[in-house]
Parts: structure tokens; sequence; C-alpha cells
């Protein structure tokens, strides 16, 4: 069963917004085992927008349209979902009440703009929000269930879940599976040669990548005869590609890379100190946005300045003037540093120069030292030098700081390769 997406919005057409709900309902309607075969995009233009529904309710069995519900008089969807279905439009009165009761809720008074967010064509099955004010609605049209959603994102997600969910999920054909691998520390290209026999292989799996920088997902989905069959032939290939790729996979499509780090250790028992130069707080930051993370990170130390890693980490003077503050030595001495301050199981620095300024012949742009310093262990320390423009540096460093710590947390070896 074929399905497609209908993103409205002139923002959407002229660039000024990522369409990220495209590519959310995208892959959310393959998960189920529809085939979805077109993403468009139109703008708030009442013709262009009815001759999109007209054509996809020809063409397609499910259709989620998103954008165009709001308050203002360049929201045209449910005018020209009307006028596509030939119907007039009813305004529910006790979705304007619900409305102008979420506006009082804060103390303000609806504006009489935001009742056309009442109006639904004539036989429309209203679709709850109660993360927003705009609700949306589903009608049949031609082939096609078409459900139409706002285009916040939080609303979008929120009316999908529970509302249009239980509405398309018996209608999917569930023959296709897919699993996602997130890596990191391989290229795009290096991941796909890796893994190229695989679809040779295995008829009916189809590998897709994606890349976020620094990490690269793998899709590993599957058609078979059975729902049951797909799924079991699609973790049996993953689990191949899992020994293919080896330490470059970290987790699967809702991990994020500091929630693994950080359950690593918690499952441990171990505890971390963090000591950051160019980074500048990013390993802190990414691992404080995980609740629960205190019981984790005892110290993120951001010492941009010598004196600071003088002061805060006892860093030698001797140290700096002789090696320099982008170093082995001191890279070593600040992780140190931060395990005996803290008095943590394990300490992870990182000291560079992030660009654009600051370079010499010996220590270029992209010079990042590492280093990791454990309770009874021996410190060891990691060079790179990294290109692509300071934004990167900074992302792909906090990324190396937080696999050295994986790594260090489940008994892995601390080759890295070629990052």
């Amino acid at each position: 069963m074929t399905a497609a997406v209908l993103s409205i919005g002139t923002e959407l057409t002229r660039g000024e917004l990522v369409n990220s709900n495209a590519a959310w309902l995208g892959e959310e309607l393959t998960t189920l085992g529809f085939e979805v075969t077109e993403q468009v995009t139109v703008d708030d233009d009442l013709d262009r927008i009815v001759t999109a529904i007209r054509r996809f309710s020809e063409t397609h069995q499910v259709v989620i349209a998103t954008g165009g519900l709001g308050p203002t008089s360049d929201d045209l969807t449910t005018a020209a979902a009307a006028r596509a279905a030939g119907v007039r439009l009813v305004r529910d009165e006790g979705v304007v009440e619900g409305i102008r009761q979420k506006f009082a809720a804060f103390g303000r008074v609806m504006p009489e703009s935001n009742a056309k967010q009442g109006d639904f064509p004539q036989g429309a099955t209203i679709l709850p929000n109660a993360v927003g004010t705009a609700p949306g609605f589903a009608i049949r049209l031609g082939r096609s269930r078409f459900f139409f959603v706002p285009g916040v994102p939080r609303e979008m997600k929120h009316i999908f879940a529970n509302s249009i969910l239980r509405e398309i999920g018996p209608l999917a054909e569930r023959r296709t599976y897919q699993v996602h691998l997130r890596t990191f520390g391989m290229t795009e290209s290096g991941v796909a040669q890796a893994l190229g026999e695989l679809e040779a292989a295995h008829p009916g799996l189809t590998l897709g990548y994606r890349a976020h920088f620094p990490e690269i997902e793998v899709k590993v989905h599957v058609r078979a005869a059975t729902a049951q069959e797909a799924e079991q032939r699609a973790e049996a290939i993953a689990d191949e590609a899992r020994r293919i790729l080896g330490n470059a996979v970290f987790g699967g499509r809702d991990d994020s890379f500091a929630e693994v780090v950080a359950k690593a250790l918690r499952d441990k028992g171990m505890t971390l100190a963090v000591a950051e130069s160019c980074t500048g707080g990013q390993v802190g930051q990414m691992l404080t946005r995980i609740p629960g993370a205190s019981d984790v990170l005892i110290l993120d130390a951001v010492v941009y300045a010598n004196r600071a890693k003088e002061a805060v980490l006892g860093v030698g003077q001797e140290i700096l003037r002789a090696h320099g503050a982008v170093s082995s030595e001191t890279a070593a001495a600040m992780a140190e540093g931060a395990l005996r301050v803290a008095g943590a199981d394990l300490a992870v620095s990182i000291t560079g120069i992030a660009g654009p300024g600051g370079g010499t012949d010996d220590k270029p742009v992209g010079t990042v030292w590492f280093g990791l310093a454990r309770k009874g262990e021996p410190s060891l320390t990691l060079h790179r030098k990294l290109p692509w423009g300071r934004d990167r540096v900074q992302t792909l460093s906090a990324y190396i700081a937080l696999e050295l710590v994986r790594r260090a947390a489940l008994g892995r070896d601390f080759d890295l390769g070629d990052r």
C-alpha cells in the first residue's frame, strides 16, 4: 500500500525552514510497512494546494498533509481540502470554545482570527490537538484517506501518535521491517563499502545510509512474504552488520551517543570527570541533556586559558612552557588533574586549536590532543588533526572524547583508527 506526504507552506518552498516533518513522517510510514513513493511541497497558494490534493487522491491510499492550519490569511489548507472534496466548510463551535479556553488559561483573550481553526470540511473527522490550538482533520477523497495536521513538529507528532496511527496501522502491508544502526568513526562511503556485499547476499534487503555529522546511520530494510519473516531476517542481517562494523556501531534508532556513553558508565558503576579547552563545555552539555546525568558526571571543567588549567586542574607551568597548551603532556596533565579534583573513576580531557586562527606550522588549526586518566591505570593520550572548520572540529572532538570514555567503560581497545 502506498503513502505520500504533502507539505504545505511558502516558508518551505523558499527554503526559509527545513522540512523536518516530511523526513520524520516518511520514516514513520516506512516503519509501519507503507511504500512511501512521493513527498511533495507546495506553497501557500489555494489552487496549487487543491491540485496537489486531487492528484494524490488518485494515486495513494494514505496521505499525510502538514501545514496551513493556522489562524492567518495565508493558512489555506482547510479551505483547499474542502474545495478539492467539493464540500463546504462547517464551523465546530465546540472546537472554537476549546481554543478560547486555551488562551484564557494563559490569561489571554483569543483573537477572532483563531476561530477559523474551528472550520472543517463537511463530514471531516476532527483530530484533537492537546498541545496546540489547531486541531487536525481527516477526510476520504477518491481512493485516499487524507490526514491534515499542523506544521508545528510537536503538534504534528502528537496528532500522528494519538489519532492517526491507530487509523492507518491496520492498513499497512506488514511485510517489511527496518532496523536502524547508529555509528560513529567511519565515513559514509566507508560504511557502505564495508557492507557492500550484504545486499547481494540477501534478496529483499535494502540498505540506506544517512549522514548526520559526525554520525552515520544505517537502515536495514527487509521486505519478505510475512511481517514475522521480515523482522527475523532484518534482525539477523543487522547482527551481521554489527559484526562487520565492530566498535563503530554504538546504538539503534533512538539512542543518542551521549546516552549510550552514560549508560555504559552507569552499568559499570563508574563516575566521570571532564576537562575541556577548545570544546568549551560541549562534552558536558551533551551529557547533561540526559536526565539523571549526575549519576555519572561529577565535574566538567572548562579551562580555556592556561591560567585556568593551572589554577583549577593543577597543570604545571613547566609543562605549559615546555610543551604548550596543545600537547600530549598537557592533555595528560588535564585529565589527571580532573581525576584528582573530582575523585572520579575516569577522566577525559580535550585541548586543541579549533580555529580559524591560532595555528602554527607545527600545530596547525585542527590539531587536537585528548587525554584519558583512570584510577590505578596509566594515562594515555591521543592526537588528531581534524579538518572542516571550527564548529566541526569542536563537535568531532567532543565525540572522540566520549568515544574514549565509552571504550574505557566497556573495556574495549582504544584504537580509534583514522577518524
